[in-house]
This record gives C-alpha cells, structure tokens and sequence, in this order.
C-alpha cells in the first residue's frame, strides 16, 4: 500500500478547534501555513513582539491544562479576518483577531466558557510571523493513522485522531514506524522534508474533542504499553511544493 496523506488541518489559535485544509502551500524552513498564528495567553506569558521567542504552552489557555477549551468551536475566515466561535449555550463570537477590540472581545468571551478553569486574566497574544509552536523547531507535525488504530485497539477505547491535533495525518505506514526516521528525508506531495524528532505527547490528547472531558492520560498509557511516550513526529521542510489530500508520501530510506 502506498502511504499518503488523508488530511490536512491547521490550528490557527493554539489549543482551539482544528481547520480542514485541502492543500497547503510548504515553503522551505517554514511553519505550516496558518498554523498556530495566535495564542491566548492565561496570565501573563512574556511574549515580546520585539523579541519573539518560544513560550512553554502552560502559559496558554490550550487543552493540555484546561479541558474545557474543547466546548469552543472556531474558525478563521481568511478572506475577511473574522475569526467565529460558537460552544454550546453561549452567544456566538465573530470578530477580527487582527484588530485590538476583536482580541479583547474574542477573550472575554473564552473568560466566561471557562470560568473558574482559567487562572486570567486571558489576552489574545498575536505572533505577527511567530508560530506559537509546542517545539521551537517542530515546524510540521504529522501523525501516522495506523499508529493510532494500534493504540486505540490497545487500550479498547475509541480515539478520534484529532486528538493528537497534528497538520498532517498519514495513512499507509506501519504503526510506530515513524519512531525510528529521526533525520530521515521524505517526500510529501510535491514537497519534501526531514524527519526532526518523535513527538513527546502531553497531557492534551487526553480530552476527547466532542464531549471536552479528559478521559485518558495518553501520556501513561503510552509508557505502559509501548515504553515510550510518542506518537507522531515532527518534520522540518527542506523543498517547498504543495501538499494536498490523497498526495503520496515516501517511507524514508534507511
């Protein structure tokens, strides 16, 4: 079976809801596109604009710590800049994330979703061209499908792969392949990549995307039954192309 790509999404605010993409434009030593653009920061996080620099996720209001960011639904709409939010109860949110009013307003509405899960105050942190990444230098992720299924026979729990809240889900590799391609070339689509490192999980894919409740710690259950605390890998584009859903990817050559 040829292994290719069966979805691409973004994040465009860490820790929020995932967007469907059907090709993205990879460009040498970059980010994926529109991903991880803004954060919001829970307290201050000593982000400076001047100086950008990686900021651990425990300064955000992401799924790692505050299971209830699941509730909140969102999209960016490229063509106007108006980013929309909706959660089950609450008044839906449209603003503009570039303009000041847009951010403050976008917050307060996230402040009254969380209530008391969040410490706050809560502020839209704008990376202006810096990518609010887990890994300073994990520029593309990408989770492996059948990795994945292994898992979830395993633990004989359903796991929707969203969880994992990657840019790319492959379908075709064997399951925990990916563990051992650190430094290894691949080619996806019409671009191509080195494999940087194994994916370190945290405590996000815990929480189920549907319902917003952390019913697993994926971080346990992967040292339990695997001896490792993986799943997915991290890629650093080398020549840019465009990727899109059904493209081929190579299996990296020893």
């Amino acid at each position: 079976m040829t292994a290719a790509i069966a979805a691409l999404f973004r994040h465009p605010i860490k820790g929020f809801t995932p967007e469907k993409l059907q090709l993205a434009q990879l460009v040498a030593g970059g980010a994926f596109p529109g991903d991880r653009l803004y954060a919001l920061e829970d307290g201050p996080c000593g982000f400076d604009p001047v100086h950008p620099a990686f900021i651990p996720k425990q300064r955000f209001a992401v799924l790692a710590k505050i299971a209830v960011v699941a509730r909140a639904t969102t999209r960016l709409d490229d063509l106007t800049g108006v980013l929309h939010a909706e959660a089950q109860g609450r008044t839906p949110f449209a603003g503009k994330l570039a303009k000041p009013e847009g951010q403050a307003a976008f917050a307060k509405w996230v402040a009254d979703l969380l209530g008391d899960a969040a410490q706050g105050p809560l502020r839209v942190v704008d990376g202006a061209g810096h990518r609010f990444l887990d890994h300073p230098q994990g520029h593309v992720s990408i989770i492996n499908l059948a990795s994945v299924r292994d898992l979830e026979q395993r633990l004989s729990h359903r796991l929707d792969p969203l969880r994992f809240r990657a840019n790319l889900y492959v379908e075709g590799w064997p399951a925990w392949a990916e563990n051992d391609w650190r430094g290894r070339r691949l080619t996806l689509g019409e671009a191509e990549a080195e494999v940087f490192k194994p994916i370190v999980r945290c405590a996000a894919p815990g929480v189920d995307p549907t319902t917003a409740i952390r019913d697993l710690d994926i971080p346990a259950e992967l040292f339990r039954l695997y001896g490792h605390p993986h799943c997915g890998i991290y890629v650093q584009v080398t020549r840019g192309g465009v990727v899109r859903e059904r493209d081929e990817v190579s299996d990296p050559p020893p």
